[in-house]
């Protein structure tokens, strides 16, 4: 069955391909990644040890418990709002939430006036989150246009890495974007000309490009950042953004396929690895600026998580763990906020309504 669905998307491509000509690299990655039929998200099961990659609140409790906490300040932050909208794009398996949650619940104040809204695209991880949050009530979401109005809290842990970029290299003619294409039976890059002007993207960068340069953009991210800058600006809330990337805009080819914790070919078995990008948080910050709200940041994670008590809240809990926990506290802690693993691979952006205080940790 593996077999087949993988033999299916490479069917799939070959067909739209042969019918309407090279791809996108965004549309590459949407197909492969959310494809109803064949792609990954519907056939794998993405994180944990026996999935492909693992992310922050499965490797350790205090990551949700810290943004729990974060979430309560804000709260404070905006009045203490009988109602408000707590939003998280992109839950996974409802780990950061649920420890979030858990922390909070010492609030009843908190917890009596939330309401939790989930943006997820797909149906097996909502029936996860379903399980990790029932007591919560939340309601489900495919894009934020449906997200309902208020003040509100927008949590988001690698999200915007899985959304689909445009990749455009410069040439000695100037810039051409890169497209998937089908060469000798086989999946390829290959390049096409420009569908849209890219003037204010590069203009982003330090430098002027070298022939072979990559620029990537990420025209998705920046009008999910833009539409909740905009209801920030309007109807008060608070937006924490934290993913693998770079503080400026500027050259590279980040394009990855990650399959069972290891790189794998970009353009091998589509749709049987996740496909991921770094994400320019320089152009997010641009974005909702633009649109009206304030940005803080950028941090890196190490930074924020210190700031907002990583350490003390390690020691805590180690002070009445077992052996075995304590070993892995630890080394929890360490994996998010050493140099060398996601202390500062790892950014924090904040958006906030430029009426409120700034938020914790900036």
């Amino acid at each position: 069955m593996e077999k087949n669905h993988m033999s299916g998307m490479l069917d799939h491509l070959k067909t739209r391909i042969s019918q309407s000509g090279a791809i996108t690299v965004a549309d590459y990655m949407f197909e492969c990644l959310t494809n109803p039929e064949h792609g990954y998200y519907v056939h794998n099961e993405p994180f944990g040890i026996f999935g492909d990659f693992v992310t922050a609140p499965e490797i350790s409790q205090v990551f949700g418990e810290l943004m729990g906490l974060w979430a309560v300040h804000q709260w404070h932050a905006m009045g203490k709002p009988k109602l408000f909208n707590l939003i998280e794009l992109g839950p996974g398996r409802g780990t950061l939430m649920s420890d979030a949650l858990r922390v909070a619940n010492g609030l009843p104040e908190f917890i009596a006036g939330l309401n939790l809204h989930l943006v997820e695209t797909s149906h097996r991880l909502c029936n996860i989150q379903k399980q990790a949050l029932a007591q919560f009530k939340p309601t489900w979401h495919n894009d934020i246009s449906s997200l309902p109005d208020g003040p509100t809290i927008v949590i988001a842990n690698e999200f915007f890495d899985a959304l689909p970029i445009h990749q455009l290299e410069y040439t000695g003619n100037g810039w051409l974007e890169r497209r998937v294409a089908v060469i000798h039976g086989q999946l390829a890059f290959t390049l096409w000309p420009l569908q849209f002007p890219i003037d204010a993207h590069v203009s982003l960068t330090s430098r002027q490009p070298s022939v072979g340069d990559i620029f990537e953009i990420s025209p998705e991210s920046c009008k999910i950042i833009s539409e909740l800058a905009s209801r920030f600006n309007s109807q008060s809330g608070y937006g924490l953004f934290i993913d693998y990337g770079h503080s400026r805009s500027g050259y590279g080819d980040t394009l990855q396929a990650v399959k069972a914790h290891a790189y794998a070919d970009v353009l091998m078995n589509p749709g049987d690895s996740d496909l991921t990008a770094h994400v320019d948080f320089g152009a997010l910050s641009k974005a909702a600026t633009t649109a009206g709200a304030i940005a803080y940041g950028v941090k890196l994670q190490s930074q924020f998580l210190k700031l907002l008590g990583i350490n003390e809240r390690t020691d805590a809990l180690s002070a009445q763990a077992t052996p075995d926990q304590l070993v892995q506290l630890n080394s929890g802690r360490d994996r998010l906020i050493m140099d060398d693993q996601m202390g500062s691979l790892f950014k924090v952006l904040a958006i906030v309504d430029p009426d409120l205080p700034p938020p914790s940790g900036f």
